[in-house]
């Protein structure tokens, strides 16, 4: 092997590792927002997304984004979550092709019953990663990563 199948297989571990993570921190947060809120991993992501915009609204687009799912995808969900009385879908008042998905009051509510489950299963997973050597060093790695992009 030479130094640039090394380097290759040095990201392609990388890879693996924050895949290991991510599954493992998913996982635990997808059985306690199923079992305490009744929520998903990614229904919290779109509640979440929504809460930190001024005015709580986003396109489709943005929301498809900030949970990485297809358009489709994210129609499907929005249908759901409107379906619950969680968002609503208006129309942008200078584009009329343009859809904003926004809170509802029951939205707001359900992420603020939800969101210390969330942050505390978050935690306990990454105690629990922190304690796994192959993952400790990706873990103490995010602090930095939070640092560097605020």
């Amino acid at each position: 092997m030479g130094i640039k199948d090394d380097a290759v297989e040095v990201r392609a571990q990388g890879w693996r590792t924050l895949a290991a993570l991510h599954g493992l921190i998913e996982g635990e947060l997808e059985r306690s927002l199923q079992s305490e809120s009744k929520l998903s991993v990614v229904e919290y992501t779109v509640l979440d997304a929504l809460s930190r915009q001024d005015g709580w609204h986003m396109r489709m687009q943005q929301l498809a984004r900030a949970t990485a799912l297809s358009a489709s995808a994210t129609t499907r969900l929005v249908n759901r979550l409107e379906d619950r009385g969680l968002l609503t879908r208006i129309l942008c008042a200078d584009d009329r092709r343009g859809i904003y998905t926004e809170l509802t009051a029951s939205g707001v509510a359900l992420l603020e019953e939800a969101r210390p489950v969330h942050d505390a299963t978050l935690e306990r997973a990454l105690a629990e990663a922190q304690e796994i050597p192959e993952l400790a060093t990706l873990v103490d790695a995010l602090p930095r990563l939070h640092a560097t992009a605020s």
